[in-house]
């Protein structure tokens, strides 16, 4: 078990400090609307491909964007955790809080990650104003991000090498009502950058 989400955590009395330059401020000197485009789906259904494509896409048209993908992020602030569902919880608000951070700073921020439970992704949705947060359910089925498996990982299930695997012994709980839904067997990539560009530049 990880030692630190086993421990009892007590929050300490810290107060926020009041920055003096606003998140507007910031936004303003971007001349851009920052926002979360928060993707989740399974392991294979197209999240990273579709975010990198779709950040390209924005720093064309003069946009400023940083993109948190979930394998990326695993490997450094979140190294620490394993892949119990309560880390799989912890994975999901780090990503959320540094999102916050970053959309506070003025960037439009494009999240990538299985993020496998629905009230961490509704935890994360409250961190932000109304409209900031863009949830999309890339829904490409199960048995099309299998037959896909590009990390293998698949695979590695059916041989019982790895055990509770989203979606397979493992919970994924699909969204209720995101802002959009993109099934990447369906529609091609650039069609799919087109929507979701769309809903960023919304005002």
């Amino acid at each position: 078990m990880n030692e630190f989400l086993s421990m009892p955590m007590q929050a300490p009395a810290i107060r926020p400090y009041g920055l003096a330059l606003s998140h507007q401020a910031r936004a303003a000197l971007k001349a851009q609307r920052p926002r979360c485009l928060w993707l989740t789906g399974f392991s294979g259904a197209g999240k990273s491909t579709l975010a990198n494509a779709l950040e390209l896409h924005l720093h064309a048209s003069g946009l400023h964007t940083f993109l948190l993908d979930g394998d990326n992020v695993r490997n450094g602030l979140c190294r620490d955790l394993g892949m119990s569902n309560a880390c799989r919880r912890e994975n999901t608000r780090r990503m959320a809080e540094v999102a916050r951070l970053m959309v506070d700073a003025g960037l439009i921020v494009i999240v990538a990650a299985i993020s496998p439970f629905r009230a961490e992704r509704d935890a994360a949705r409250r961190l932000f104003a109304q409209g900031d947060f863009i949830e999309v359910h890339v829904s490409t089925s199960l048995e099309v991000c299998a037959r896909r498996d590009p990390k293998g990982l698949y695979q590695a299930v059916r041989e019982g090498r790895i055990k509770h695997f989203t979606g397979v012994d493992s919970p994924y709980e699909a969204p209720l009502a995101a802002e959009w839904q993109i099934d990447t067997e369906a529609l091609e990539l650039s069609e799919s950058c087109e929507q979701l560009a769309a809903l960023v530049l919304k005002k």
